[in-house]
């Protein structure tokens, strides 16, 4: 017998109603998230409160666009809010109350492909360019376990650059380099 997708969301809430995901678990999810950044190639920070009230802040998203932007052309584009949410996640994983630190969030396809020709390790179809990656370090933080953490979570790609001192982590499939 073949569930139907009606049938499925009916049981999931009432799973739901029953209280099997908990209060904790529907207060977690409506929470406040902030976040503080600072870009070192612009050297600029913000900190921000981006989803409050069960919602995402459209001004508060466009000033992270803002402040994750191609610094080499000045090119903005919307960064995934689960991009944000995991970087939140990850800097209270490994208990820091930090500003992360931002090597690269978005890339323009321009900026992507020069990098591509000096660089084998920058993909053709990087998940920066849809806003969707970040490479970040937190202060204090050792860089491996800052790693370890954001494969701990398995909500996307975590790329290793100890050489660059930063870690990739990004929305997409869940994969490792």
């Amino acid at each position: 017998m073949r569930a139907h997708r009606r049938d499925l969301l009916k049981a999931a809430l009432g799973l739901a109603g029953a209280g099997l995901f908990g209060p904790r678990a529907l207060a977690a999810a409506t929470a406040p998230r902030s976040l503080s950044l600072h870009n070192l190639h612009t050297g600029e920070s913000l900190r921000a409160t981006y989803f409050e009230d069960g919602a995402y802040l459209p001004d508060a998203l466009e000033a992270m666009n803002h402040l994750l932007r191609d610094f080499r052309t000045g090119e903005a584009h919307p960064i995934a809010p689960g991009l944000l949410d995991l970087v939140s996640i990850l800097r209270n994983r490994v208990e820091s109350d930090q500003t992360v630190q931002v090597i690269s969030g978005y890339r323009s396809p321009a900026t992507n492909a020069a990098l591509r020709e000096r660089s084998h390790g920058v993909a053709a179809h990087s998940l920066h360019m849809q806003g969707m990656a970040m490479d970040i370090r937190l202060p204090g933080v050792d860089l491996a376990h800052l790693r370890d953490a954001a494969l701990d979570l398995r909500r996307g790609g975590v790329g290793y650059y100890p050489d660059s001192d930063f870690v990739h982590v990004d929305v997409g499939r869940v994969r490792r380099w």
